[in-house]
């Protein structure tokens, strides 16, 4: 694989000439759109950014004769099981016209199975056993670990790459009984991180300048009353989380716990384990409604964004995805959902602390970039949770603006000046904006 310097330069001049891997299927949809779309500014943006996760971060191979593929997040040679998934994610819809590319989605599913059973609680991973800069944090590092930040959504994304892909491709080929450990573990570690029985199952502390980068009280972080719903100790932005209870994040476990169940009892035709994940994603859901749900003074019924089951609640959302704003994209939520609609209302206003308006972005944001940094990520979101063509529009055009002539996507952009931006190449935002625009050109054409 070309080193990142090597990709970079390329980019900065276009889409790679040297690519990773090459999908027919992929290739054929931007033909169409380049041949056919009005709007050339979007065209060009689909060109460079849906295919950035093929041409730049994959490593495939085949291990004791299965898929096995190794993905990048773009400038950080790691696999975030978050990433990964949302990275390769819009292609599941190719798949079953690209024989090599359904392999490649398998492979993704099966090392992040494999990573898994390494250790439930970690969120991004190497290649090899090689160790991490991360080494001298205080938890249980091992080599093969990138980085080990509790996140609810590392488990929950690889059960929604797995079941989508089974789902799309009727492909049962990567349940098989080590995959079923896996499963135990998704759901042994949300039975731990209830806290019912212990707070220490796992503990997190990091020599950092960012007080986001470690965990309070000796690693453990801040109290939580275990009230069935499952501690999150960090953020899908890997920042830590002030109110354990990540609401978000405990709406996609419920969702992720429902889909564990569903392939259990179709594909392995057992029910014990199966039984236990819809009994604790009925617990979760229940304590989610009873403490979740806040009446906020201007928006009437919102969801908070974390809570401790003490009664603290913290209204805001964070750009990162899952968030409040996500949890439709997520199969989380209906569009029509009374208390969601209230909770995208007040996300989308100054009243979130993390939304941004300025000259000319407006957005969410996040504390992992910093005051005024509006994601390009949360406009995508805002696009694929939208009922209207019109809304759908106004953020296709933020996203225009957005990019600072380079035709691909970045984390945090300054609201006033798109030339500030930070990651050259997130492949994880450049391949979530192709999605929505394959939507687009789908439904409507642009």
């Amino acid at each position: 694989m070309l080193k990142p310097k090597e990709i970079m330069d390329m980019m900065a001049k276009g889409r790679p000439t040297k690519r990773a891997f090459t999908s027919e299927a992929v290739e054929s949809v931007i033909s169409e759109i380049k041949s056919k779309a009005k709007d050339r500014e979007l065209a060009l943006l689909f060109e460079r950014c849906f295919p950035n996760t093929l041409d730049t971060t994959i490593r495939y191979e085949e291990t004791n004769g299965k898929p096995d593929t190794y993905v990048i997040t773009g400038d950080i040679d790691a696999m975030w099981l978050r990433d990964s998934t949302a990275q390769v994610f819009p292609y599941i819809r190719l798949v079953n016209k690209d024989e090599a590319l359904k392999k490649l989605v398998a492979g993704v599913v099966n090392r992040q199975a494999n990573y898994i059973r390494i250790d439930p609680y970690a969120n991004a991973f190497n290649d090899t056993p090689i160790g991490s800069i991360w080494e001298s944090d205080h938890t249980k590092m091992i080599p093969e670990l990138h980085e080990r930040k509790w996140e609810i959504d590392s488990l929950c994304y690889h059960v929604r790459l797995a079941y989508t892909y089974w789902k799309q491709t009727s492909d049962s080929s990567c349940f098989d009984t080590e995959w079923k450990k896996t499963a135990e573990q998704i759901y042994g570690t949300f039975k731990d991180q209830q806290r019912k029985e212990r707070e220490d199952f796992y503990t997190f502390q990091r020599a950092a300048l960012q007080a986001t980068d470690t965990l309070a009280d000796n690693g453990l972080g801040y109290p939580v009353n275990p009230v069935g719903l499952i501690a999150s100790s960090f953020r899908p932005s890997d920042d830590a989380t002030v109110l354990p209870f990540l609401i978000p994040a405990n709406f996609f476990a419920v969702t992720s716990l429902k889909q564990i169940a569903e392939i259990l009892n179709s594909v392995y035709k057992t029910n014990d384990l199966a039984d236990k994940c819809l009994e604790l994603a009925k617990e979760v859901e229940e304590a989610i409604l009873k403490y979740a749900v806040v009446e906020h003074k201007e928006f009437g019924k919102i969801y908070a964004y974390e809570v401790d089951g003490f009664g603290g609640q913290l209204l805001m959302d964070d750009a990162n995805v899952p968030s409040l704003l996500s949890l439709p994209y997520l199969g989380c939520v209906n569009k029509d959902d009374a208390v969601y609609i209230n909770t995208r209302k007040f996300v989308l206003s100054k009243s979130n602390p993390w939304y941004f308006s300025g000259k000319v972005l407006s957005g969410v944001g996040s504390i992992h970039t910093g005051r005024k940094k509006v994601w390009p990520i949360s406009i995508v979101m805002q696009a694929l949770t939208s009922s209207s063509f019109d809304e759908i529009e106004k953020c296709l055009e933020t996203i225009k603006n957005s990019h600072a002539g380079t035709y691909f996507i970045h984390e945090g952009v300054d609201m006033d000046n798109p030339k500030d931006f930070s990651r050259v190449w997130f492949a994880w935002a450049n391949t979530l904006v192709g999605e929505l625009l394959l939507n687009t050109w789908e439904k409507k054409g642009f």
